[in-house]
């Protein structure tokens, strides 16, 4: 019995939808994929999504890593009035694919429920734009929303930060460099599924390979993008690949989630788990049987409880 197949089992309803999922799309991407994949948004709709779902959106363009321009969109309810909190989004994709809209109809609730303001950043991708780009200028675009809240009717003690996949380990690296440099204050942190670590050896790396979505050799290719000859070696900063980081004190609460059948599994345990160990604040999901991304089958059961699981997190983090 190879390594590939001593891993936690899929949980039913996401094998019976990964089953669908196949037909369409390889278990392990390749560089020369890329361009296709980008080609097909990993947001149907993407802004019509968000303005369907009865909000406004606007663009600003702003100055990212070395001075180049960027583009933030801004989202909330048509009829905002007053403060309330600030949501920061970076978006998923392996560092690779995807745009500022991949994700963030997950967040498009908070800024009916909670009066939120959401900020989402077209950050450069890898390989075209390696590290520290796409970190810097995450990192960029938090400290213009901070330094605009009060015309974004931000309230600087509830700005949160978050994403999913690559988004979530820019999310956990842009906290890193605002804890490091003196940067804006962060309420909270939403790690969700964080792609946080280059060296591929972990356990589940090596047991989500050639299965699931976004498997051992798709990571490589994401990190390698992003990387290039520096992957796995010292010469990789914590702010590109967070897990590396030996102290995580003095960061905002942490919610962190991912699947007990994914890549990331045991990355993001181990972050917890350093979080803690520094007297910090996180909470944890692992969600058994759950591959990358599940939430993309909404009708099963774990997704559910995955998306009730963080909401309820949300709004103790930044309700009144």
């Amino acid at each position: 019995m190879t390594s590939t197949t001593i891993r936690p089992p899929f949980d039913p309803e996401l094998e019976a939808a990964l089953g669908i999922m196949r037909e369409n799309m390889p278990a392990t991407l390749t560089v020369d994929m890329i361009p296709a994949m980008r080609a097909v948004p990993l947001a149907l709709g993407g802004r019509e999504t968000i303005e369907d779902a009865g909000l406004v959106t606007r663009d600003v363009t702003i100055s990212g890593h070395d001075g180049a321009e960027i583009v933030l969109s801004i989202i909330q309810r048509p009829d905002r009035t007053g403060t309330g909190p600030g949501i920061y989004h970076a978006h998923g994709g392996g560092m690779i694919v995807g745009d500022r809209w991949a994700g963030v109809a997950g967040l498009a609730r908070w800024a009916h429920e909670l009066n939120a303001v959401i900020v989402t950043v077209e950050y450069r991708l890898a390989p075209e734009h390696p590290d520290p780009t796409p970190v810097e200028d995450c990192y960029a675009g938090l400290v213009w929303t901070a330094a605009h809240a009060a015309e974004l009717g931000v309230d600087l003690d509830r700005l949160m930060i978050g994403g999913g996949s690559a988004g979530g380990g820019l999310a956990a690296g842009t906290a890193l460099l605002a804890r490091d440099r003196g940067g804006p204050a962060l309420r909270a942190q939403l790690l969700m599924c964080p792609m946080l670590d280059d060296r591929d050896t972990t356990v589940s790396t090596r047991q989500i390979d050639g299965v699931g979505v976004w498997d051992r050799g798709s990571n490589v290719v994401g990190w390698s993008a992003l990387l290039g000859d520096r992957r796995g070696t010292d010469d990789v900063s914590i702010y590109a690949a967070p897990g590396r980081a030996v102290d995580l004190s003095g960061l905002p609460p942490a919610y962190i989630d991912c699947g007990s059948a994914e890549v990331f599994r045991d990355e993001d345990v181990a972050y917890a788990t350093r979080i803690w160990e520094a007297g910090g604040q996180a909470e944890l999901h692992v969600w058994a049987g759950g591959f990358h991304g599940f939430e993309m089958v909404p009708q099963a059961a774990i997704s559910q409880a995955a998306v009730a699981a963080r909401d309820s997190w949300i709004a103790r983090m930044l309700g009144r």
